[in-house]
């Protein structure tokens, strides 16, 4: 494991001076609105760790925080769960690094005296995929379609398992009408490609979109998709359950209508 980056735990005192998910913008939207929402969550037992260079960029993150606050589509109350890891720079992967931010992960939820550490994973984007905690001590408890698996490292075997909230169509039946575009600040990409998808659905489809922001992890849980945070649905159809740009939203939209080629095609 190479020495020179520091993993610094996130707080209120050092939160506007680290990058945010590797946005160093102070006036990124998306960063601002994670901002709010860590500060709102900090009480709520939400933990956040950055992997800084020796030039101040970060490469790599962890957040997590007790299972009955997650904001996923998940049961995992009585864990520590895991919203997000990640490395980046090819440097600094493969170092040791994912695995030293989940043994952190494993020390706080093991002092709280918790059943142990439950992560949601997918072979798509957006999540990590489940080698890094397969590597761990995590193994599988749970999956839903397409492709999402909740892991969970649990400290006594006899423990109950996480598992994923389910009724997906039920709870996609919500937003039968229109355009609806779910968000929330615990991804700041989610809140930045929303407000883009937006824009672009009123200006070149001539559509108003219903803008659902998820308010609170019980609305999280509740949600039409495992990853809760984001969601592009239309007509009850589910187009998107991760965040997508706004070309993305225009091939999704184009193929939806037959059309070829978006009408103004505005930037």
């Amino acid at each position: 494991m190479t020495k020179d980056l520091q993993l610094i735990d996130i707080q209120v005192k050092n939160l506007d001076q680290l990058p945010c998910c590797g946005i160093t913008s102070a006036g990124h939207p998306g960063r601002l609105a994670k901002h709010r929402w860590m500060t709102e969550n900090f009480r709520y037992g939400v933990r956040a760790k950055a992997l800084i260079g020796p030039d101040g960029k970060q490469y790599g993150s962890i957040e997590y925080l007790p299972g009955q606050h997650a904001w996923r589509g998940v049961n995992a109350t009585g864990y520590m769960f895991v919203h997000c890891i990640w490395t980046q720079a090819r440097k600094y992967q493969h170092q040791g690094w994912g695995a030293a931010m989940l043994d952190a992960c494993i020390r706080d939820a093991k002092k709280e005296g918790t059943h142990g550490v439950a992560a949601m994973t997918r072979q798509g984007p957006w999540l990590a995929d489940s080698r890094l905690y397969l590597q761990n001590g995590f193994q599988p408890v749970d999956a839903t379609p397409p492709d999402y698996q909740l892991l969970a490292h649990k400290f006594t075997a006899s423990a109950p398992n996480p598992a994923f909230s389910g009724d997906w169509e039920q709870k996609l039946a919500r937003y039968a009408q229109g355009l609806t575009v779910i968000r929330c600040g615990q991804c700041p990409y989610a809140m930045k490609f929303a407000d883009e998808i937006a824009r672009t659905a009123r200006e070149e489809y001539e559509i108003e979109p219903r803008l659902v922001d998820v308010g609170s992890c019980r609305e999280a849980q509740d949600a039409p998709t495992p990853y809760a945070v984001f969601a592009l649905i239309h007509e009850g159809q589910l187009l998107a359950d991760h965040p997508v740009s706004r070309t993305r939203f225009r091939n999704i939209m184009n193929k939806l209508s037959g059309r070829q080629t978006a009408g103004k095609q505005r930037r």
